[in-house]
């Protein structure tokens, strides 16, 4: 697992769990579907800091609450 699989896979999870689609997340954040698409389609590699924490701004969450997880716990060192 990679670092920008771990973001792609927790905004799906958030989303999940709180029954929204992407379209509605983008509104609540007040960002482009094309930005979040980016990320999730894997055309964005490198998706800004700002932009998780708009996102995270929009679900009510806090950075530290996105990426508490399992997930980006075990993630590998990306410079070796």
């Amino acid at each position: 697992m990679d670092t920008i699989n771990a973001v792609k896979n927790r905004i799906l999870q958030l989303c999940g769990e709180r029954n929204i689609t992407i379209n509605k997340l983008a509104n609540i954040c007040a960002l482009p579907p094309s930005s979040l698409k980016a990320i999730l389609y894997g055309r964005s590699q490198n998706p800004k800091l700002l932009t998780i924490k708009i996102i995270c701004d929009g679900l009510g969450i806090t950075l530290s609450q996105f990426f508490d997880t399992d997930e980006f716990n075990s993630l590998e060192q990306e410079i070796k």
